[in-house]
């Protein structure tokens, strides 16, 4: 019976471990999947940030673009209308040189040719310089709005970068903290699985000692029952045989009483018969 009863705890205490495994395994599975869930989000939280702040930058140049050109057509239009002035005081210069050489002799005319020839020389000269000019000032200012998208550029990548390594940093100190806790967690399991098993293997014990013991209480019982039945039985027998005694004596003796009855009334008889006869 302690055979027996061993085998069936090994039985039950392998099966009971081979639950624990797949319920592990299945604790396991899904704490990767939410695992692998949760990098999947940030993985997405981090390009949808990455996307937001590229189209930010795109509309930022947009509106950038936007600017210079408009300041380009300012500019432009501005020196069009200098342009345009110059243009209109040289129509009136050569209006009123016209009327003036209408109004004068060759010779006023010959200098006022001459003036108007070397204004216009001079005007040409101004012009390309002025034109010399406003590209230089375009360039300069290109290259400045260049070295600016440049060094904002620049600056954009390094924060990209220190972003980069410190969520690398981040993301290595939350698998390490998990890693620590799942440690934390397994030995806790462990100590909470053999304490189980001391405790399952504890009552297991108890249970058979107190099965045990109420198998010895009713063999005791039943032996007990069985002693008090035989003695009931013998007792039974033995008031069977006393009462049949008893039984015997009683009719002996009414027998006896009876004939010694019989033996009186016979007496009498015979007594009350001689007296009649004496009388008779």
């Amino acid at each position: 019976r302690c055979f027996y009863d061993q085998k069936i705890l090994q039985k039950t205490f392998g099966q009971w471990k081979e639950w624990t495994v797949c319920r592990e395994r299945k604790l396991g599975l899904r704490a990767e999947s939410h695992y692998r869930h949760f990098l999947c989000s940030l993985v997405f939280r981090a390009w949808r940030a990455y996307a937001c702040q590229q189209q930010g930058k795109r509309s930022r140049l947009c509106v950038a673009e936007s600017h210079a050109k408009k300041q380009k057509l300012l500019r432009t239009w501005q020196c069009w209308l200098v342009y345009v002035d110059v243009q209109r005081t040289k129509h009136g210069l050569q209006a009123v040189a016209l009327a003036f050489r209408e109004r004068s002799c060759l010779r006023v005319s010959w200098a006022v040719w001459r003036r108007q020839h070397y204004q216009k020389h001079t005007g040409r000269k101004m012009n390309i310089l002025a034109l010399q000019h406003w590209a230089q000032s375009l360039q300069f200012r290109a290259w400045l709005q260049w070295r600016e998208l440049y060094f904002y550029s620049q600056s954009e990548k390094q924060n990209e970068t220190r972003a980069v390594t410190h969520h690398r940093h981040w993301e290595l100190r939350r698998c390490l903290g998990a890693w620590l806790g799942y440690l934390s967690l397994h030995r806790v399991k462990k100590h909470q699985n053999e304490l189980a098993q001391e405790l399952h293997r504890s009552q297991m014990l108890r249970r058979c000692f107190s099965n045990w013991q109420l198998l010895l209480e009713c063999r005791r019982r039943i032996d007990a029952h069985q002693k008090d039945s035989e003695k009931q039985a013998a007792l039974r027998a033995v008031f069977a045989h006393w009462k049949h005694y008893t039984l015997c004596v009683e009719e002996s003796q009414q027998c006896e009483l009876a004939e010694e009855h019989y033996r009186l009334h016979l007496l009498v008889l015979q007594k009350f018969w001689n007296r009649w006869k004496s009388r008779l």
